[in-house]
C-alpha cells in the first residue's frame, strides 16, 4: 500500500522557535492531525467510535527529525499502515516539504483499539479489519530476509 496524504498545511511564524524553525510542538500537532485523518480513512472515524463505544489510544510515538522547516514552507504528511494486530495497529507518517522528495520528519505510532466500558483493548470488528488489511503496507518478497545467528539456519 502506498502512502496516502493525511495532512497539508503551511508553517506559520507563531509555530517557529527562537532559532527560526518550526518548534517540535508543531511537528507533534501536525502529526496528530494526520493521525486522525488516517484513522478516519481506515474507518475509525468519530461516528464509529461513538456508536461502537470504542476509543483509540496512542501508546507509543517516536519522531525522527531530518531537517528543519521554516515560516512559509508548505508541508504534506503522507501515512501508511505498517502493522495490523488483533487489538492494535502501527502506522508511519512521513512529513515532506512540498516539492521535495526526502522527508523532513518521520513519526511512527502504535495505537490500541479500546472498549469504553472495560477500558481494555478489544478486537477490531471483521468489516473494519478487512478494510484495514487492504491498506496494509507489505514488504516485497525480495526484501524478506532470514536472519541467522552464529551461521546456523
Amino acid at each position: 500500500m502506498a502512502e496516502i496524504p493525511t495532512y497539508k498545511g503551511t508553517v506559520h511564524p507563531g509555530q517557529c522557535d527562537h532559532m527560526g524553525h518550526m518548534n517540535v510542538l508543531w511537528y507533534t500537532a501536525k502529526f496528530d492531525e494526520a493521525s486522525w485523518a488516517f484513522l478516519s480513512a481506515l474507518g475509525i472515524h468519530s461516528t464509529y467510535l461513538r456508536d461502537a463505544g470504542r476509543r483509540m489510544a496512542a501508546v507509543k510515538q517516536t519522531i525522527s527529525y531530518m531537517t528543519e522547516v521554516f515560516t512559509g514552507d508548505a508541508i504534506t504528511v503522507a501515512t501508511s499502515l505498517t502493522y495490523l494486530g488483533v487489538t492494535s495497529l502501527r502506522f508511519r507518517h512521513h512529513m515532506y516539504r512540498d516539492c521535495a522528495a526526502d522527508p523532513v520528519a518521520v513519526s511512527e505510532l502504535v495505537a490500541v483499539h479500546l472498549d469504553v466500558a472495560t477500558r481494555r483493548g478489544c478486537e477490531f470488528p471483521p468489516a473494519l479489519r478487512s478494510k484495514m488489511y487492504s491498506l496494509l503496507e507489505r514488504a516485497p518478497p525480495a526484501a524478506i530476509a532470514v536472519s541467522t545467528v552464529g551461521g546456523a539456519a
